[in-house]
């Protein structure tokens, strides 16, 4: 029985001490708190709970990518990219394109048909000669292979692979051809027509910049 101030008496409830009010008015006390109380105690629970969530995030299976092999920097097109310049990357698998490598050796001593951009992913169309090719044998250290479109598509049948041509453009004066690069080697021919050819590093260079700009054609030797 609980006395009032009074002399009467009215009976505690069953199961609630005396001290109940005490303890409700407690559990009501952030909820009555001023509004800028209210919204502190509503942010630490919400900071509470993305931890929690993110803590569940790492420690749950992450679903594995699948290795391709990707450019570790920019890489201009006939260059022969040492493993230095390649790295694995996992990428999810619907996003992997077809024919992609998924080894650093599968690119060993084999030439970039086009340049390729760091980061971007390698495939086998990108590629030529080298290990890739039956009885392709690697570049010397000494050279480069250039892709060199063709001005005349109808020379492309007569060129196969270990042909020796020269490389030519047109000159400052009209119809006098300039020799680009001398006896160099056919290492292989693709649709475009895109022939791509093995010489001198100091020569690669020059003849991709003209490729660039002006119309090449080769001469057979």
């Amino acid at each position: 029985m609980i006395v009032g101030h009074e002399g009467w008496s009215r009976p505690s409830v069953a199961g609630m001490s005396d001290d109940a009010p005490g303890l409700l008015h407690r559990l009501r006390a952030p909820l009555g708190a001023p509004g800028w109380r209210r919204t502190a105690l509503l942010r630490r629970v919400a900071a509470g709970l993305l931890t929690v969530l993110a803590l569940a995030l790492a420690l749950a299976p992450q679903a594995r990518g699948t290795p391709v092999v990707v450019a570790a920097a920019d890489l201009p097109a006939g260059a022969t990219p040492p493993a230095a310049a390649l790295a694995v990357r996992e990428w999810p698998p619907d996003l992997v394109p077809a024919g992609a490598l998924v080894a650093v050796a599968d690119v060993a001593d084999r030439v970039l048909v086009g340049a390729a951009r760091a980061g971007e992913p390698l495939t086998d169309a990108r590629l030529t000669g080298g290990a890739g090719a039956p009885g392709a044998a690697p570049l010397p250290d000494d050279e480069a292979a250039v892709p060199v479109r063709l001005a005349d598509p109808d020379v492309a049948p007569l060129l196969v692979a270990g042909r020796r041509v020269d490389v030519v453009t047109l000159g400052e004066r009209a119809g006098e051809p300039l020799v680009l690069a001398s006896d160099a080697e056919v290492v292989t021919v693709l649709p475009g027509p895109l022939v791509l050819v093995a010489m001198p590093r100091g020569l690669a260079a020059r003849v991709a910049a003209a490729a660039l700009s002006d119309q090449v054609a080769v001469t057979l030797r």
